[in-house]
């Protein structure tokens, strides 16, 4: 199988490229060139710019497949298609959970609940911008492709590599051990989806050449905010106490993994789609454990979310008027 992946050699798309390669598929790669360009030297790798537009090096060749992992506006999405025409077989577009409506939500939701409006065009991408983007690139790709279109929806998604910092904070926070401040509740649900396994969904859907929109959410089990700290704990071998502090503590823009209560039903959406497809459930202790050696074997460097330890030992001193 031929695949081409717009994007490839840094989180999400670094694990979709290492699965596919694994598959035996011969993977080709468009990228800029800038993020690991030592990775994946199996693959043909192919330099354009989807910022400026330039898709050059796309002019030739034919896949079985596209993979969108970096389409973030309609106007990137549709210069792809234009330049691809139908010289790919389907067209599978990495989408997000921010395409739905917030308000309504029942827990276990599907792929079918009401979407937010599509929003043409915008010049930063926003929590109000963002999911409205997707909604109008997942229209144009099926659209343009039909019953060759496939739409995949990750929720957060977790794993080695990862440079979104969610499940990286609270495991590198939970292998130090002692008193945890949390700007939240511990009972709030979590969904985390291991990269790998959203991977393998990705390259199931294309190898069975399945058409529709999927969930990509995990983990295995359902968890919650504590469960998921007392998991990075349990396989970091340290003792912990989660401290609940007030959300108005936590330094801006947002805490990871953290959400308001109204959002909490955005957290428990149905995986059966996706698990019936073939997405595998690896366990939290799993991707923790794999996220925390990753972690330390990079020497930890800032993350830039969430307490510093300084921040967070005034904030627990505050909540429990012991002094910092």
């Amino acid at each position: 199988m031929r695949i081409l992946l717009l994007g490839g050699t840094s989180f999400v798309g670094r694990a979709i490229a290492d699965d596919a390669l694994r598959s035996g598929a011969e993977v080709a790669l468009f990228t800029r060139g800038r993020t690991n360009p030592g990775l994946f030297p199996a693959a043909t790798h192919l330099i354009g710019d989807r910022d400026t537009g330039d898709y050059t090096a796309l002019r030739d060749g034919r896949w079985d497949a596209v993979v969108d992992v970096s389409g973030y506006r309609p106007r990137q999405v549709g210069q792809a298609m234009d330049a691809l025409g139908d010289r790919v077989g389907r067209y599978l577009f990495i989408s997000s959970h921010a395409v739905y409506e917030r308000s309504g939500l029942a827990p276990g939701s599907d792929e079918s609940v009401p979407r937010r409006a599509p929003l043409r065009d915008a010049e930063q991408l926003t929590e109000e911008t963002y999911g409205r983007l997707k909604v109008a690139c997942e229209d144009d790709v099926t659209a343009r492709y039909g019953d060759r279109a496939t739409i995949v929806r990750p929720g957060k998604v977790a794993g080695p590599h990862d440079e979104q910092r969610g499940l990286t904070y609270w495991a590198r926070r939970a292998a130090r051990g002692g008193r945890i401040a949390l700007p939240g509740r511990p009972e709030q649900p979590v969904q985390v989806v291991d990269a790998r396994d959203l991977a393998r969904l990705v390259v199931r859907l294309l190898q069975d050449d399945r058409t529709g929109a999927f969930h990509a959410v995990g983990p295995a089990e359902p968890t919650t905010l504590g469960g998921l700290i007392a998991t990075c704990a349990e396989v970091a071998g340290t003792e912990v106490e989660v401290v609940p502090v007030p959300p108005e503590s936590a330094p801006p823009p947002f805490f990871p993994l953290v959400r308001d209560v109204p959002l909490w039903p955005g957290q428990q959406r149905s995986a059966a789609r996706a698990r019936a497809a073939g997405m595998p459930a690896t366990p939290l202790a799993v991707t923790a454990a794999d996220v925390l050696a990753w972690d330390r074997d990079r020497g930890e460097p800032p993350l830039g979310h969430g307490f510093t330890p300084e921040q967070e030992a005034r904030v627990l001193a505050e909540a429990t008027g012991s002094r910092p």
